[in-house]
């Protein structure tokens, strides 16, 4: 198991249609994004998503995304995941208590 500390870059976004929250470890991160939709009753509804992307320079030192990961990368995914379904799932509690 690789022991080095990880260190996970936190953005926090707030307008627009944009992410909600951005976690990266190295060259992986992971990003909450609120959605709006509609159910079938016709009732608005808001959802979360996460995306998972790695970024890396091409041949001509460009920088591009992929959704594709190494075997390498794994261990940062676990961690910037994690940490998006702790925000999911604490932003959730706020709403409940009516903190949000």
């Amino acid at each position: 198991m690789n022991t080095q500390k990880q260190e996970v870059v936190v953005e926090t976004i707030k307008e627009g249609n944009y992410p909600e929250k951005k976690y990266r470890a190295g060259a992986i991160s992971a990003t909450v994004w609120r959605n709006k939709g509609q159910r079938a009753n016709g009732e608005e509804t808001e959802y979360n998503t996460v995306s998972i992307e790695r970024c890396y320079t091409d041949k001509e030192g460009n920088w591009q995304t992929t959704n594709s990961l190494r075997t390498n990368d794994l261990p940062k995914a676990v961690v910037v995941l994690q940490k998006a379904y702790e925000h999911i799932v604490l932003n959730e509690q706020e709403l409940f208590r009516g903190e949000n």
